[in-house]
C-alpha cells in the first residue's frame, strides 16, 4: 500500500509531504496506481520549480519521496506554491477514491 502523509501548518498550509510504499495493484512496469501517484507527485515538486522558481527540499529513492517547503520571503510563492501543492493533495485523492485499498492518505496538522 502507497501511504500519502500531508503535513500542514496551524494556518493549514502544507509544510511537507511523503510518499511511501507500492500499490501493488499489478506487477512492476504495469501498476497503474503506482505510476499515477508517482506522476502526480514527482510532478507537483517539478511543477513548483518550473513555475514558480522554488526549489523544494525533497528526497527521492525507490517507493520513497518527501519534500517540505523552504522558507520564502514573498507571499506570492508562498501563494503559488500552496495551489500547486492542494492540487496534488486533490489529484491523490482522487486516486484514492478510485483505488483505495491500494493507497491511504493521512493529513496532520501542527
Amino acid at each position: 500500500m502507497i501511504i500519502v502523509q500531508i503535513f500542514r501548518n496551524g494556518e493549514g498550509s502544507i509544510e511537507k509531504f511523503s510518499i511511501q510504499g507500492h500499490a501493488n495493484y499489478a506487477k512492476r512496469g504495469e501498476d497503474i496506481v503506482c505510476a499515477g501517484v508517482s506522476a502526480v507527485t514527482v510532478g507537483t515538486v517539478n511543477s513548483i520549480e518550473a513555475l514558480t522558481g522554488v526549489e523544494m527540499n525533497s528526497k527521492m529513492k525507490n517507493g520513497f519521496l518527501s519534500a517540505s517547503m523552504p522558507t520564502l520571503n514573498k507571499d506570492e510563492d508562498r501563494s503559488q506554491v500552496q495551489l500547486l501543492l492542494e492540487s496534488m493533495v486533490i489529484m491523490l485523492t482522487s486516486i484514492a477514491e478510485s483505488y483505495g485499498k491500494y493507497i491511504k492518505i493521512e493529513q496532520f496538522n501542527n
